[in-house]
């Protein structure tokens, strides 16, 4: 008996992925500029970006529409060449994806000292929404409301990792603090999976799990899939993992379940992007050559992802 061509199998995948989990187009298009466009200088013309989505099947409608509300939105600019357009990170977009994108491919959290960093929010604090847009903050920096008013975090001086800018209101009230040794169990550590909501993460970790663990092997037989099926599988394979790791709080091991997927997670990711990265980038580059660019060396950053913990 034959063994199946990886190639194959991997279209069936793509095919069964899409149909059960059909991205939406404009967070797809948010994917592939920060995973794909951004380390190589985050400037592309529409029609490239057009034909890149294409396997996913957005159609260019769906594409200019989710690009004209990017740059609507202060992500993208465009430039008009002719009767073409081509369309670059703003500077306040490449920000916001490094930012973001460094939470993605960071590893988790390595030992902690035990300190917490907490916030005293006063109700008087601010107006409405410079409170909501604090909360959006600290939601994002990995701080939990542990009560009315009060944030706390693990230390990420000792934690590791990396964080948003926190645009602290004058009269937040800042300062470290440890959990006493005879607190009699009413400790910080022991509300971490209430206050973080891990139970729920953990479920959208499993399941994250379990429709790509599957390709962890795809990408060893000598018959691989092709570039342009390279490219679809660590587009998608980014694409939820990126949903899913930025909304986890990145806790150090110390305030986790011994079971946490997060790890396996990480490792998955990490090996199956390794392992997909080398004929994705020739997909991209024959995409940009069709239209007349050529692939830009990747940024200094892009060589780190994914690196070990």
């Amino acid at each position: 008996m034959s063994l199946p061509v990886p190639g194959a199998a991997v279209a069936r995948w793509i095919r069964r992925e899409l149909s059960a989990y059909p991205p939406r187009a404009r967070s797809l298009v948010v994917t592939v500029w920060g995973d794909t466009l951004a380390p190589h200088g985050g400037s592309v013309w529409l029609s490239t970006l057009i034909g890149l989505l294409a396997p996913f099947g957005v159609n260019e409608r769906l594409v200019r529409t989710s690009v004209f509300r990017l740059t609507r939105d202060g992500w993208l600019e465009a430039h008009a060449v002719g009767r073409r357009a081509r369309y670059r990170l703003t500077t306040d977009g490449a920000r916001r994806f490094s930012q973001a994108y460094r939470r993605v491919y960071t590893p988790p959290y390595g030992p902690w000292d035990g300190t917490w960093e907490m916030a005293l929010v006063p109700a008087a604090v601010a107006t409405t929404a410079e409170r909501a847009r604090l909360r959006e903050d600290l939601r994002w920096s990995g701080y939990a409301a542990v009560a009315p008013g009060v944030y706390a975090r693990p230390s990420r001086s000792s934690a590791g990792g990396g964080a948003g800018v926190i645009g602290w209101p004058a009269g937040v009230l800042r300062f470290s603090a440890r959990d006493l040794p005879d607190a009699n169990g009413a400790t910080l550590a022991r509300r971490v999976d209430e206050a973080w909501q891990l139970p729920a993460l953990a479920i959208e970790y499993r399941g994250f799990l379990a429709r790509f663990r599957a390709l962890a092997a795809a990408f060893d037989h000598v018959r691989a899939p092709s570039a342009q099926q390279a490219f679809v599988v660590r587009t998608l394979l980014v694409h939820e993992y990126r949903r899913v790791r930025l909304r986890d709080p990145q806790l150090p091991p110390e305030l986790l379940p011994p079971d946490w997927p997060g790890a396996s997670a990480y490792a998955l990711c990490r090996d199956v992007y390794r392992a997909a990265e080398p004929l994705a980038r020739s997909h991209l580059a024959a995409a940009l050559h069709e239209d007349g660019d050529a692939l830009l060396p990747a940024l200094p950053e892009f060589l780190t992802r994914f690196e070990p913990a």
